[in-house]
Order: structure tokens, then C-alpha cells, then sequence
């Protein structure tokens, strides 16, 4: 098995992970771009988008409200959290962002 491209790029140290260790898992990058910081997240297939951002945010800003911020995948929103990042087509390499929901003035 190749390591994912992903991986290779900077990120925190540790990878987090969702789901059972045991199973399969995807390996996917989240990005929040406003914190500028970047996590790994090895998930199994069948773990909602909702968890994924969730626990992207708990590790990089555990104050944030994750109703104020949107998944993206590939330059278009994921309009349900509750599907499987398996069934928005997330594969092992996959870098999804999470940003503001609403645009914020620059300072």
C-alpha cells in the first residue's frame, strides 16, 4: 500500500482516529484555512462528514462552533454532514476544508 500525497505534506503530528482502529480507513487532510492549520484524519469509510469536522475543529480550536463553519470537498460544499465521507466520495488522500460559513471581513 503507497502512502497517500497527503501525507506527505505538513500537518500536526499526530493522525487522529475516528472509528474502529481495526477496520478499514481512509486517510484525508482537513484544512481549516482561517486558523491556517491542517490535520489528518484516518476514518473508517462509513464515518459521517459531521464527525470528520467535529474532530478536525476539537484538535485545532476547541472553542470554535462547528455550526459556524462548512465542509467542502473538492471546491463544492457538502450540503448533508450526515452522509458518509465514503458516499461524497472521499477517498484515501482526500483533503476537505472547513471554512466559515459566511464570509468575514478582512483586518
Amino acid at each position: 500500500m503507497t502512502i497517500p500525497f497527503v501525507d506527505t505534506l505538513r500537518a500536526r503530528r499526530n493522525t487522529i482516529q475516528l472509528g474502529e482502529p481495526n477496520g478499514a480507513a481512509i486517510l484525508v487532510r482537513v484544512e481549516v484555512p482561517e486558523l491556517w492549520d491542517v490535520v489528518r484524519i484516518s476514518a473508517a469509510p462509513s464515518e459521517h462528514v459531521r464527525a470528520v469536522k467535529i474532530a478536525a475543529l476539537a484538535v485545532i480550536d476547541p472553542r470554535a462552533d462547528a455550526r459556524k463553519f462548512v465542509v467542502k470537498l473538492g471546491g463544492s460544499e457538502v450540503l448533508d454532514e450526515r452522509r458518509s465521507i465514503a458516499d461524497v466520495g472521499a477517498r484515501n488522500g482526500s483533503i476537505f476544508l472547513v471554512t466559515h460559513r459566511r464570509r468575514r471581513p478582512v483586518r
